[in-house]
């Protein structure tokens, strides 16, 4: 049942049949191949309030709003800001939005937005002074949590291979908690990997290929350079030979014995803290 008369707010459109077009953009959330087919390169998802705020202040033109009722509250004075003018805000209740989004998801916020066109590596190369490689990353909680730290310390852009997983999923704006929507992204192409690595080196740029290979250079004794690139690989696999070839440095961080490694989400952090720190006259 829709909200009562007394419950409604101006400027919300309230649905009650799953059927509805206007839900499209919301449907089948949790199965990634079906989601990549329908957002293509046109639009992503956003999950929260937090992730919305930043999809707003990020410039990534909004394309609609899903809301539980429980959640309009809350909502109501973001709809007041420039960058909502003209976008619809949905509310329905849990039953309908189980059958939208295909689970049941509790009291859903959601926002979809239209995707930006990602600048080249060639572009980053020249704009940016730290950077993030990332090669077939296939969690996109890690490459949320990779983005998030990133901004945390400064890393101003990054740069995935060919077969990383999309940096807009979802979940991975969610756990980024939106803050890939502020880091410039360029994603390789198929035939230019590891080659991209030669495209940075030619900017100026040295790049750490990160790995725990008791061989690779103590990550605290590295000197950070005035552009400098952390190379990351898919968990439990690492970087790929040829990757680690074309590399400027093999790094790695020191930890205990007696653990084995760190989640590539944690060593990402650890890297950028170092190469952030203050120098002597900072």
């Amino acid at each position: 049942m829709s909200p009562t008369d007394v419950d409604r707010v101006d400027g919300v459109t309230y649905i009650d049949d799953p059927s509805d077009p206007r839900f499209d953009d919301y449907r089948e959330l949790n199965s990634i191949a079906v989601r990549a087919e329908m957002e293509g390169d046109t639009y992503f998802m956003g999950e929260g309030y937090v992730p919305i705020d930043r999809m707003l202040d990020s410039g990534h033109r909004m394309r609609s709003v899903l809301l539980h009722p429980k959640r309009l509250n809350r909502f109501v004075p973001t709809m007041s800001q420039p960058e909502m003018a003209g976008v619809p805000v949905y509310v329905a209740e849990q039953e309908v939005l189980a059958e939208v989004v295909g689970f049941n998801m509790y009291r859903p916020c959601l926002a979809s937005a239209f995707r930006a066109p990602m600048p080249t590596v060639s572009e980053l190369a020249t704009s940016c002074h730290r950077l993030v490689v990332l090669e077939a990353l296939n969690d996109d909680q890690n490459v949320g949590a990779i983005a998030r730290a990133a901004r945390a310390f400064g890393i101003d852009g990054m740069v995935i291979s060919p077969t990383c997983n999309d940096p807009y999923q979802r979940r991975t704006v969610r756990v980024s908690m939106g803050e890939i929507l502020h880091i410039p992204v360029a994603r390789a192409s198929a035939g230019d990997w590891p080659g991209a690595l030669h495209t940075l080196h030619d900017a100026g740029f040295e790049t750490w290929a990160l790995t725990p290979d008791p061989a690779a250079v103590n990550l605290w004794d590295m000197a950070v350079p005035d552009r400098v690139a952390a190379l990351l690989g898919a968990e439990g696999h690492g970087l790929e030979l040829a990757t680690m070839e074309a590399a400027s440095d093999r790094v790695r961080i020191p930890i205990s014995p007696n653990v084995d490694s760190l989640n590539v989400g944690h060593a990402a952090a650890v890297t950028f803290a170092v190469i952030g720190r203050p120098g002597p006259a900072d």
